[in-house]
């Protein structure tokens, strides 16, 4: 099975890293989507309160948890009719997994993505499908991922694009999973949930949801599933027998986070004043700032080898990521994560600013 995976991407990356640290004013790293604002204070307080834990938890989550769910996807993303929910350790491990405990045999996913639909696609030995947007183009399948807003470019799904998934699985009689993990960080787009155009009939149809980001909270692995019933309950069992269940104190937690959206606010703010703040300077440099409507991350090009650009920012003691770890379509393309200080983020801006 190891022969079969592709190379951690991230690996390749470590040359440019070595060459960022050499600047004499040290490196700065737009590489990972990894938070660096505080946790919330309510949240590492649930934590505490929590941490005299000695029993296991259960699978399905707590009844706390299961509810705080439940109103989260009715109130935020405007779900209906009949759905389950179901708590995961983290959405990597769920994106990684998930083909496999449905015994999946054909996995579609977006031809420029995260990297582990692929992976997931390998390791359940199905046969991994890269499509475009248009659900109209795709080929038949037992399984498909949808990503708004999408890692790497950050475009949001419209709601005829999400409709036309859900037809595509109707007709199909497929598996429909929407990764939303970034949902909350709309910028010149506002996202919308695929729960919210299923118009009650949630059958073959999930979406998963972290709050990695959300809460900064990527060091708690708490995401959850939202969804069809009859396929929770089947993940759930798969579950249940392989001992994958959230601690107790991260679930608990979780209901903290889920309790609040001021925090929730405050960190968008954050987000998109980073871009703000970071998109004019690269401009300036030469690169089309494509899509980059929602999440994280700003998608960019100077319309050459990705690698080339990579080069270029590493000198400048800046670390950003290749677009070719999320497909051949984007290898002329460069993703630069917004998870940096305030600081640093205008510090990178003005190193750009002085190097054109």
């Amino acid at each position: 099975m190891r022969e079969k995976l592709p190379d951690f991407p991230w690996d390749a990356l470590a040359p440019y890293s070595e060459i960022a640290r050499q600047h004499p004013d040290g490196a700065i790293d737009l590489s990972q989507g990894t938070p660096v604002d505080a946790t919330p204070q309510l949240i590492q307080t649930a934590l505490k309160e929590s941490s005299d834990s000695p029993r296991y938890p259960v699978t399905a989550g707590t009844k706390e948890l299961q509810n705080a769910i439940r109103n989260w996807a009715l109130n935020h993303l405007g779900a209906s009719g009949d759905f389950d929910v179901l708590p995961v350790i983290g959405s990597k491990e769920l994106v990684a997994w998930l083909p496999t405990l449905l015994q999946s045999q054909k996995v579609i996913y977006p031809e420029i993505a995260y990297p582990t639909y692929l992976v997931g696609a390998l390791l359940a030995q199905s046969e991994p499908i890269a499509v475009g947007i248009d659900a109209a183009d795709w080929p038949s399948a037992d399984f498909a991922w949808v990503n708004t807003p999408s890692n790497p470019t950050g475009r949001v799904h419209s709601e005829s694009e999400l409709r036309a998934t859900i037809s595509w699985a109707r007709q199909n009689s497929a598996t429909l999973v929407c990764d939303e993990c970034y949902i909350d960080f709309g910028d010149s787009v506002a996202p919308t949930s695929l729960l919210k155009y299923t118009d009650g009939d949630n059958s073959n149809i999930l979406v998963v949801h972290s709050l990695s980001k959300r809460s900064s909270m990527a060091g708690y692995r708490g995401a959850f599933l939202i969804g069809d019933p009859k396929l929770i309950s089947e993940i759930r069992e798969i579950r249940k027998h392989a001992g994958m269940m959230v601690p107790l104190p991260i679930q608990n937690a979780m209901v903290a986070a889920l309790s609040d959206e001021t925090h929730v606010v405050e960190q968008r703010n954050r987000y998109n004043a980073r871009r703000a703040a970071l998109s004019p300077s690269l401009a300036a440099a030469g690169f089309k700032i494509e899509e980059s409507a929602a999440g994280l991350y700003i998608w960019c090009t100077r319309s050459e080898d990705c690698w080339k650009s990579v080069e270029w920012l590493a000198n400048l003691g800046i670390v950003a990521t290749p677009g070719s770890f999320y497909g051949d379509r984007g290898a002329s393309h460069i993703r630069i994560a917004m998870t940096a200080t305030d600081a640093q983020i205008n510090e990178a801006a003005q190193r750009i600013k002085e190097a054109i």
